[in-house]
């Protein structure tokens, strides 16, 4: 009895380091997986602030705890297993889909251009009126969760692209995985951002003399900083909505953007030896903002020039 004990002991021990090694299998590969979408975390960590600036302080919490649950079901529930299925019986229409997403991001970029630049400016009553309303708060968060969807679906299509040749079911646990870390890694640092100014506050009135000063400093530029990543988020649509775009033209051999935009890259990077890896990715990164601007101008100005649209405006 006492071997087979020891023998059934050995066994879980030997099942024990074969799960051990699995695991550090499946961190490894999402690790790696994860790094190579890290360009559009960025770009979703930047993006999503807008959505919650102008707020009161008490609701801004849980306005990003609603966009991260519906960025999460986004992932899990819809983008995970049909970009599973897709990579499985129809990889070809992965990049299709993709590219779609990739036109909405242009438009609604596009868009946030075109306000910036005219249109109507909201009085301080009218914007603390609709701030305050909950139908506003709904809007937003919907705007916040749609836009998050095409960002997801890009990171989880390139986070796939790393891992297509693992079995179906450890690419389906390395997605999982990609998705609960990007989704807690967005979102808790997009908290941080939005909650710092109110962090500032505090040390501001209760702080000791070091803490004060930089606790006034915190709610002096937190402003300024939202205000920048309002503008590098919209910037943001438009890169990445463009490089989609681009990228996709190119796999269904439509290569001449994709082609001129890296050649003037790699040309302007050999103009600027000492940094040319960082001007390589500006000019690349610009070039597509740039084709976002003109296909999301582009799709504005359809949708805006559709019949009945006009009288609607009168």
């Amino acid at each position: 009895m006492s071997g087979g004990l020891v023998a059934l002991l050995d066994d879980v021990a030997a099942i024990a380091r074969l799960a051990a090694a699995s695991i550090d299998d499946i961190g490894a590969a999402a690790a790696k997986a994860g790094s190579k979408a890290i360009g559009v975390v960025v770009d979703d960590t930047a993006v999503t602030p807008r959505y919650v600036t102008g707020f009161r302080p008490e609701r801004e919490l849980p306005i990003i705890w609603r966009i991260a649950r519906g960025s999460l079901r986004n992932k899990v529930l819809f983008i995970l297993p049909v970009a599973l299925l897709l990579s499985q019986f129809l990889p070809w229409a992965i990049t299709p889909i993709l590219m779609l997403g990739g036109a909405y991001l242009c438009f609604e970029g596009a868009e946030k251009v075109l306000e910036a630049f005219g249109g109507h400016h909201e009085s301080a009553a009218e914007s603390e009126a609709k701030l305050s309303s909950e139908d506003h708060e709904k809007q937003m968060v919907a705007g916040a969760i749609r836009t998050d969807f095409i960002l997801s679906a890009e990171i989880m299509a390139i986070a796939l692209a790393e891992v297509a040749n693992e079995p179906f079911a450890l690419r389906a646990i390395i997605l999982l995985v990609v998705a609960l870390v990007i989704t807690a890694l967005v979102y808790g640092v997009v908290g941080l951002i939005v909650k710092m100014d109110d962090f500032g506050l505090r040390l501001a009135q209760s702080g000791s003399g070091a803490a004060k000063a930089l606790g006034r400093g915190l709610v002096k530029g937190m402003p300024i900083v939202l205000g920048a990543l309002s503008v590098i988020g919209t910037a943001a649509m438009l890169w990445v909505g463009g490089h989609i775009v681009v990228d996709g033209l190119e796999k269904f051999g439509l290569g001449g953007p994709e082609h001129f935009i890296h050649d003037l890259a790699v040309a302007a990077g050999h103009a600027v030896p000492f940094a040319e890896g960082f001007v390589e990715w500006l000019v690349e990164t610009i070039g597509s903002g740039i084709v976002g601007l003109a296909l999301g101008g582009l799709i504005v100005a359809v949708l805006h020039l559709r019949p009945g649209k006009g009288k609607a405006a009168h």
